[in-house]
């Protein structure tokens, strides 16, 4: 895959705590599985309906890829979609943008244009 642009859905809190560290390690199930999740942006809703249904206080990161090296692997999920992973931290220098993802009236999330 070729995307300079991927996403990642990350709570405000999660994000805040970046801010000050210099650096994001991702959330907790991040963590747990070894790797960020990343998105294209034809994933992206669909990871935010998955996994992040309802949550308020979600944020966009907008990543370049061409800034995160080896550390990005684009790997098969068990749908069988590859999805880009990030082993190790993401650097704030990496991340072109935050957006604050509104929920809309039945419970999803709002998502701006985005393109890769």
């Amino acid at each position: 895959m070729n995307a300079r642009r991927i996403y990642h859905l990350c709570r405000q809190a999660d994000w805040q705590a970046a801010a000050a560290k210099g650096s994001y390690d991702g959330s907790s199930q991040d963590r747990a599985d070894g790797f960020l999740h990343f998105s294209t942006s034809e994933q992206v809703e669909d990871s935010a309906a998955r996994h992040r249904a309802g949550e308020p206080d979600l944020l966009l990161l907008v990543a370049d890829a061409t800034l995160l090296g080896d550390a990005l692997r684009w790997e098969a999920s068990s749908s069988g979609q590859t999805y880009p992973h990030l082993y190790g931290p993401l650097p704030l220098s990496a991340v072109l943008e935050v957006v604050a993802l509104a929920l809309g009236p039945d419970g999803t999330h709002e998502f701006p244009l985005l393109s890769d």
